[in-house]
């Protein structure tokens, strides 16, 4: 059996390497040999994520042939590579791409820090803001007023609730994408719909391509459903969606499910365009593969000439029946986390079989939460609340940027338009290494490994926009403490892996 599930072709590959940026010699230092400069270049394709794990090299003489190199320099970088448990082969299967055995993986998600913890620990780990009032309390009073017919039911409501449904079909439908409430299920929180999709369309070892890197916990609920992963590289900054990648990827591993962030990438930032949206979705509906699109993220544009920006169409708009694509929304980036709602938008036939199947899982969601949601949109100050969100993600953004850049000079970010995350490479160090060290100092950061498949972006960290001013900068030096601890581990070459050997 085949251990690969994507591959990279000679030309792409060779287009990677010579895209990057050689590392300056020091005084005295000896050019290395020509199949070790090959093999450090795909090792750090691999480490960044810019090759996937598990992705099937070219065949050495069309990688030779692409590199205008000899047959004989691939072979022995390719053996070097097998030497250091970057890259496993079969005879008659090829070469595909590996991380060896004590390389940091991602185990978990990212569970939110102890409140009762939150005195001594600045906490960087959890992308979520506080409550913004008073639309909370409000919404909750209006809940209350509203609640007396429902208590008189079972409160059952496997859809949702009604009212719920009809309102979020109707923000659908003023977006441009006409939907009726038998497309929507209102789920708990988007996790709840993610996980609902998967067990009905993504059994035990079913394919499931995801961008890399990608969010973290959903990365994780995806495993523990038995899915096998295959990652399709983002592109550099917030360039976003390698399309020939991904039709490549939907064609040769044809997975049962893709599932992408094309609305502030969680953790780059990168938003896709209109033509980006409308090739992923055609390319999914060429493979046969259903699109789950995780818009969580969509109203939190901070940059743009008018609240919440200019922005391209739902990735929906190119599939309004919802037979390709699948949307999930959620309440608790744009409002608070700690309202559990989420919601599916596909075709009715979908979301009848997704309503089926959770008899067997949690039955419904809470109805009050349901019901102050669906005050809010109502015309209760939903937009006012996303204005505040908005700001606050603005403010703290420019706060953590700035503080960033002036207690961590050599580490680089792109500045994303929206969001809630920055993504990014510390400077050779080991995210993983900085995240361990960083608990100890006082700050809680995740390392890359979370956010990619099987070991890679160990170069990288996510920086969440939840603190803002003294808390930003005060986050910045500790980050900054615990870098210094890193490299000078690195130094006296003790407790590896303190560097991300590029």
């Amino acid at each position: 059996m085949t251990r690969w599930t994507s591959a990279v072709g000679a030309a792409q590959l060779a287009r990677q390497l010579n895209a990057q940026q050689p590392r300056p010699a020091g005084p005295g230092t000896r050019k290395p040999p020509a199949y070790r400069a090959l093999a450090d270049g795909v090792r750090l394709l691999v480490l960044e994520g810019r090759v996937p794990v598990a992705a099937r090299l070219p065949a050495e003489r069309e990688l030779a042939l692409a590199l205008s190199v000899s047959r004989t320099t691939v072979a022995a970088a390719y053996e070097a590579l097998r030497a250091e448990g970057f890259l496993e082969s079969r005879r008659g299967a090829g070469s595909w791409t590996a991380v060896p055995a004590g390389n940091p993986l991602p185990a978990r998600g990212l569970e939110p820090l102890p409140p009762d913890a939150l005195g001594s620990m600045i906490d960087l780990g959890c992308a979520a803001l506080p409550a913004p009032e008073p639309w909370l309390t409000r919404a909750v009073q209006g809940a209350l007023d509203e609640l007396p017919p429902y208590a008189h039911t079972h409160g059952d409501y496997p859809a949702g609730l009604p009212a719920l449904r009809q309102t979020l079909a109707d923000r659908y439908t003023a977006r441009g994408i006409p939907t009726m409430p038998e497309q929507i299920m209102v789920t708990t929180g988007a996790m709840g719909a993610i996980d609902a999709i998967c067990h009905l369309f993504a059994g035990r070892g079913e394919r499931v391509a995801v961008e890399s890197p990608s969010y973290a916990n959903i990365l994780q609920l995806m495993r523990e459903a038995g899915a096998r992963l295959v990652p399709v590289a983002m592109a550099e900054g917030l360039a976003g969606w390698d399309l020939p990648r991904w039709r490549q990827v939907l064609r040769d591993a044809a997975p049962r499910l893709a599932y992408v962030v094309a609305d502030f990438h969680n953790p780059t930032g990168a938003l896709a365009t209109e033509d980006q949206r409308r090739q992923l979705v055609e390319a999914a509906r060429s493979a046969g593969t259903v699109l789950v699109v995780d818009e969580t993220m969509s109203e939190l544009c901070l940059d743009g000439d008018r609240p919440g920006g200019e922005l391209p169409p739902p990735v929906c708009a190119f599939d309004p029946a919802g037979s390709t694509v699948l949307t999930v929304g959620s309440a608790s980036k744009a409002f608070w986390a700690g309202m559990r709602i989420g919601w599916v938008r596909a075709a009715p036939e979908v979301i009848r079989s997704l309503v089926s199947a959770r008899a067997y899982a949690d039955l419904g969601t809470p109805v009050l939460e349901q019901l102050a949601i669906n005050w809010l949109m109502g015309g209760g100050g939903w937009e006012q609340a996303v204005d505040v969100r908005r700001a606050q993600g603005r403010q703290n953004r420019d706060a953590l940027v700035a503080a960033v850049r002036r207690e961590l000079p050599s580490w680089e970010f792109d500045v994303p338009r929206g969001g809630l995350t920055l993504w990014v490479r510390t400077g050779g160090l080991s995210g993983s290494r900085i995240a361990e060290v960083g608990e100890r100092v006082g700050v809680r950061v995740p390392g890359g490994p979370r956010f990619g498949v099987d070991g890679a972006f160990e170069g990288y960290v996510r920086l969440p926009f939840t603190v803002g001013g003294p808390v930003a900068e005060e986050a910045a030096v500790r980050l900054a403490a615990a870098a210094r601890l890193v490299e000078s581990g690195a130094r006296a070459g003790t407790d590896a892996p303190r560097t991300f050997v590029a």
